[in-house]
């Protein structure tokens, strides 16, 4: 008998949303250490970012809703808000630094194109920053994350913020600084590993 108590519900898009978000987070793992290291072609490497950027933000609205379903939480949320906004300035930062090595061939940058694509850098880095730290939170008394992932993501973000912010307008890698981009890939990596892992367990 209901007593007019809301009864708490698992939305029907949960586990479809989680699933497609794994597969984005294999996707934005594999694709971010291709465009760093591999000499590609021009062309694959605007694809490459042009699928980059979307593919961080739909992994990150399947951990949000990973997260969720254990303990709700609006620092989740925000992070899949900060990182859906990150993917999207990625996905700027890297067409615009494209299009101006591509136009420039060979010659000298335009200053003021160079200090775009520095901007949109910037900017990037401080919406995953923050899409990080909100994640590192929410997942610190998560059953299926804990501490380590919690406290492991935690550091990352404060570094990462930090860092750009000592070197601003030049990327910390470029000022002889420690560029911990690549640490919060591989952080990211893990996170989609145990998520997979438990998807045993959310589909029982």
């Amino acid at each position: 008998m209901n007593d007019g108590t809301a009864v708490p519900r698992r939305s029907n898009l949960a586990i479809p949303l989680i699933r497609i978000g794994i597969v984005a987070g294999f996707v934005a793992s594999l694709f971010y250490p291709l465009m760093l290291f591999a000499p590609l072609p021009g062309i694959v490497t605007a694809w490459l970012a042009a699928l980059l950027g979307p593919a961080i933000g739909v992994a990150s609205i399947g951990l949000d809703q990973r997260i969720q379903l254990d303990t709700p939480s609006a620092l989740a949320r925000l992070g899949a808000f900060f990182n859906f906004t990150a993917g999207a300035l990625f996905c700027a930062m890297l067409m615009v630094q494209l299009t101006v090595r591509m136009n420039a061939a060979g010659s000298s940058f335009d200053p003021d194109l160079v200090g775009v694509w520095l901007g949109l850098d910037l900017a990037w880095d401080v919406y995953i920053g923050l899409g990080t730290l909100a994640f590192g939170i929410a997942m610190w008394r998560h059953p299926r994350f804990g501490i380590w992932f919690g406290a492991t993501g935690i550091v990352l973000a404060l570094a990462l913020l930090i860092l750009n912010g000592a070197t601003l307008p030049t990327p910390p890698a470029e000022a002889g600084s420690i560029d911990v981009g690549p640490a919060v890939g591989i952080w990211y990596l893990a996170v989609t590993i145990q998520t997979w892992r438990s998807l045993r367990w959310i589909e029982r």
